[in-house]
C-alpha cells in the first residue's frame, strides 16, 4: 500500500544518508526525506483514525451516539433538565406494560424514540412474558404507520394510539381552516381535490420514500391545474412561482389515522384509553417519588435490565402490600 512505498522511500533515504560522507550531500538527502516522512506520519495518523472509527461504528450500530463509560447506553434528553439547556446524558428507554398499575412487562432499548420501540416491545411480551390483549393502549409517541400496520396486519389487535396530530384536529379552529387540506373535497370519481378557490387538484403520480430504517411509505401525488394569478396563493403554498401547488396523499397513513379515530369515538374504547394515565404513569410515579429510583447504579445492558426489573418488582410488592392491608 501507500504508506509500505512511503517506508520503502525513507529507509532508502536512510540508506543514503548513511553511506554518505559528504556533509553536503547528507544535507541535501535530509531534506528531500523530510515529504515522505511527513507523508508517512500522515498516513499513520489516518490508518489509526480509520481503525478508531471502524470499532466506534460497531459500538454505534443503528444509533447516532455510545457512551465510553457503558457502550450500551445511549445519549439522550431527559425530562430532568435542571441547566435548562436540553443536555444529553447516557440513559436507556425503558418501556413497561401496565395493568391496574401493577407492571406486567418491561424492557430497555438505547434508542430514545419510542415510536421504534414499540414494535420489538410488543414482540418481547409475546415471546416472554403473555399473550397480548385485544387492545394495544398506547400514548401518541407510539402512533406511526409501521407501529399501526403492525398491530392491526400482524397481530390482528386493536391500536387504541393516538398519533400527533390527533388532539390538534379535534379543535375548531382545525377543522375551520380552508388551507387545512384535510378539509379539502376530494372527487373520488375523477380522483382529484378542490383548493380554496375553487380549482382542481388532480392525481399527477406515485411516489415512494424510504426512511433510515428501511420503512417505505407510498404517496399519490397530486397537482393543481393552474396557481397563476390566484389570489390565494401566498397562503397556500409556498412553491416558487410558475410552479403549481402539489399535494401528497399517504392512503394507508389516512385509512389507519381514520381507524383510530373511529375507535376513540367508541364509548367502550374512548374509555380503555382514558384509564392509560391514571394506570401507566403512576408506575413511573412511584418510582421516581417513593422509591427515588432516578438513576442506574450499574452498566450495560443485561445488568441495567436486571436492576430494572427489581425495581419494577418493588413497585408490585409495593402496590400489593398497599392493595391488601
Amino acid at each position: 500500500g501507500i504508506l509500505n512505498q512511503l517506508e520503502d522511500t525513507v529507509q532508502r533515504y536512510d540508506q543514503k544518508i548513511e553511506a554518505s560522507e559528504d556533509t553536503s550531500v547528507r544535507k541535501k538527502l535530509r531534506s528531500e526525506r523530510k515529504e515522505p516522512k511527513q507523508y508517512r506520519k500522515q498516513f499513520e495518523d489516518f490508518l489509526r483514525r480509520k481503525e478508531k472509527y471502524r470499532k466506534d461504528m460497531e459500538i454505534f450500530g443503528s444509533r447516532n451516539s455510545y457512551s465510553k463509560t457503558d457502550h450500551d447506553a445511549t445519549f439522550m434528553r431527559m425530562k430532568e433538565d435542571h441547566m435548562k439547556n436540553g443536555q444529553l446524558k447516557a440513559g436507556y428507554n425503558v418501556q413497561v406494560a401496565t395493568e391496574g398499575q401493577y407492571a406486567l412487562a418491561y424492557d430497555i432499548y438505547p434508542n430514545p424514540t419510542d415510536t421504534r420501540t414499540l414494535i420489538p416491545f410488543l414482540d418481547r411480551i409475546e415471546k416472554d412474558f403473555f399473550d397480548l390483549p385485544d387492545y394495544i393502549v398506547a400514548d401518541a409517541g407510539y402512533g406511526s404507520e409501521q407501529n399501526y400496520g403492525d398491530i392491526l396486519d400482524n397481530r390482528e389487535r386493536v391500536p387504541l394510539i393516538t398519533y400527533n396530530q390527533y388532539r390538534k384536529e379535534q379543535k375548531k379552529k382545525w377543522k375551520e381552516n380552508p388551507f387545512n387540506t384535510a378539509n379539502w373535497a376530494y372527487d373520488a370519481n375523477n380522483d382529484s381535490y378542490t383548493c380554496p378557490n375553487g380549482r382542481q387538484l388532480s392525481f399527477s403520480h406515485f411516489s415512494k420514500r424510504t426512511d433510515k430504517y428501511d420503512f417505505t411509505r407510498h404517496f399519490k401525488i397530486y397537482e393543481c391545474e393552474d396557481c397563476s394569478d390566484c389570489p390565494l396563493r401566498s397562503n397556500c403554498t409556498k412553491a416558487e412561482e410558475g410552479n403549481n401547488r402539489k399535494l401528497s396523499i399517504n392512503e394507508t397513513w389516512e385509512t389507519h389515522k381514520a381507524t383510530i379515530r373511529a375507535k376513540l369515538s367508541e364509548k367502550k374504547t374512548g374509555v380503555l384509553y382514558g384509564k392509560r394515565k391514571i394506570d401507566v404513569e403512576p408506575v413511573f410515579g412511584f418510582l421516581k417519588a417513593n422509591l427515588s429510583f432516578t438513576r442506574f447504579s450499574v452498566r450495560s445492558h443485561e445488568k441495567v435490565r436486571n436492576e430494572m426489573g427489581f425495581a419494577f418488582m418493588a413497585v408490585n410488592l409495593r402496590k400489593y402490600t398497599a392493595m391488601n392491608s
